[in-house]
């Protein structure tokens, strides 16, 4: 993992729990149990150069395809 992708997930993270109203933790159980982190990770090379609004787009779709209810 580059030095650029963790604070890249680190803002991922609170962004997702921003659009949801959840809590830092809460998002971060969400996309950890849904695959999301594991998504942002193995496709950082496209995702951090879209914007934010965009790359947490993208999170819900995994997501939801993982099990997932938010939407």
């Amino acid at each position: 993992m580059s030095k650029y992708e963790i604070p890249f997930l680190t803002a991922c993270i609170n962004a997702f729990g921003r659009r949801f109203s959840m809590t830092r933790q809460a998002a971060y159980r969400y996309l950890k149990e849904h695959q999301g982190l594991s998504f942002l990770i193995e496709f950082y090379d496209v995702e951090h150069l879209q914007s934010m609004d965009e790359t947490i787009d993208d999170l819900l779709v995994i997501c939801q395809k993982n099990g997932g209810a938010l939407g």
